[in-house]
């Protein structure tokens, strides 16, 4: 296990700070936690044209929504509708807010975040309900939110790009809209968490594979639920029809194999995608993109692969 220079450096700051592991903590401490970790982060908010946070009304109450629009000339621009990565139990739209003005202002798209419920308060398929809502509410508004109903993708990292990966089967199979893009960064693909890379345990990484079943095991009901596709997308029958991927993977990350084995099956179903691997990255290293310069070379990569793929 290579680093590269960057995530060294971020990994031994982790390591020296002896913080707890997620999975060593209740699901309350775990979200303080994250957000102590994003105020020490201490990255530089990017003025961006326009913030707008709404409410929409989802399937178990109100689902709160935040609109990222940089200076567009269109009347109706491109977007993407963006899910925060977490485990399906921390996050929300404070601890992706800089990532989102990043991808706004470097693919020139409208990023619509999606605070959707979660575990353990709200089991699967919660959250994948509030995404399918929020999924069809831009679609179904589009016009009237400035945006091009024609040119929308979904995307998200970790647990959000799990969600984006289903969303893009169920258009595929006709449930909800036409969906452009899916962005992928870290997916989660399998919730049997069968593959090698989940045996990961490394002191001081913010994400091993232990972390990964303490999330699971909050968000489903029970371990059978993971053979379900709607959980588990990489155990779809098939990816044929999808939408074109832009995947990215980490080697020091407990979720790299599935992530090789679904560029694969993409490759073999057909799909267009682009799949960058970061041998020496750890999990989640997108999101903190604006503190690494390997974070940024992937998020220009993410902004190509979005302006192509949602151009007229």
């Amino acid at each position: 296990m290579k680093f590269d220079a960057d995530a060294e450096k971020t990994f031994l700051a982790m390591r020296e700070a002896r913080l707890p592991r997620f999975e060593t903590l209740t699901p309350t401490a775990a979200r303080e936690l994250l957000a102590n970790l994003r105020a020490r982060a201490k990255v530089e908010v990017q003025p961006i044209a326009s913030v707008e946070d709404l409410h929409i009304d989802g399937p178990g109450g109100k689902i709160p929504l935040r609109i990222y629009r940089p200076e567009i000339k269109e009347n109706l621009a491109p977007a993407l509708v963006y899910f925060h990565g977490g485990g399906f139990v921390i996050g929300n739209l404070e601890s992706h807010d800089a990532v989102c003005r990043a991808l706004a202002l470097a693919a020139g798209v409208v990023i619509v975040s999606v605070d959707y419920r979660l575990a353990p308060e709200h089991k699967f398929p919660a959250g994948l309900h509030d995404a399918a809502a929020a999924f069809t509410y831009v679609h179904a508004e589009a016009a009237t939110l400035g945006i091009d109903h024609d040119r929308i993708g979904v995307g998200g990292d970790s647990a959000g790009a799990n969600l984006a990966a289903v969303l893009a089967l169920m258009a595929r199979d006709g449930a909800i809209a036409p969906i452009r893009i899916q962005l992928l960064a870290c997916p989660v693909l399998d919730l049997t968490l069968s593959h090698e890379s989940h045996a990961m345990d490394v002191e001081g990484l913010a994400v091993n594979g232990s972390t990964m079943r303490w999330f699971r095991d909050h968000y489903l009901e029970s371990v059978s639920v993971a053979e379900d596709w709607r959980a588990s997308p990489l155990r779809a029958e098939s990816l044929e029809g999808v939408a074109p991927c832009h995947l990215i993977s980490a080697g020091i990350d407990p979720l790299c194999d599935e992530a090789l084995v679904y560029a694969e099956r993409l490759g073999k179903a057909g799909v267009r995608f682009v799949h960058e691997h970061y041998p020496g990255q750890m999990h989640g290293f997108v999101t903190g993109s604006l503190n690494s310069p390997t974070g940024k070379r992937a998020l220009a990569s993410i902004a190509v692969s979005l302006r192509a793929e949602l151009s007229v």
